[in-house]
């Protein structure tokens, strides 16, 4: 098993205004896809690598607390920082090392999710 981590979900309150904040701070649009009962906006990545969504839900909602998940920001951290406050998200904390892991930043998203952002 290469990735113990396959996919993740990230709910959302609104799509259009999370979709927006991602595209922004990843520096690549997020694909949006209609289900059956369900609208998601998918996060880039390659068939193969792990993923994720956003997703609207009833009964499951943004968070600032419990697990945070790290997104790829490698090589343009200081862009995606940058796109937070513009997009809607609060720097929570700024950018800083993590030992011989990088750097990371860690982040509300426009929807009140915590999450890092990292880069090498």
């Amino acid at each position: 098993m290469a990735n113990q981590i396959v996919w993740c979900d990230i709910p959302v309150l609104d799509l259009d205004r999370a979709v927006t904040f991602y595209s922004a701070v990843l520096g690549q649009p997020l694909k949006k896809q209609d289900f059956p009962g369900m609208k998601l906006g998918i996060l880039p990545h390659n068939d193969g690598e792990v993923g994720g969504c956003l997703f609207t839900s009833a009964e499951e909602n943004p968070s600032n607390k419990g697990i945070m998940i790290y997104l790829n920001a490698n090589g343009r951290l200081d862009e995606a920082i940058a796109a937070v406050a513009a997009n809607g998200g609060k720097v929570v904390q700024a950018k800083h090392p993590i030992g011989p892991f990088g750097f990371r930043a860690v982040v509300l998203d426009s929807e009140g999710n915590r999450i890092a952002l990292h880069s090498d």
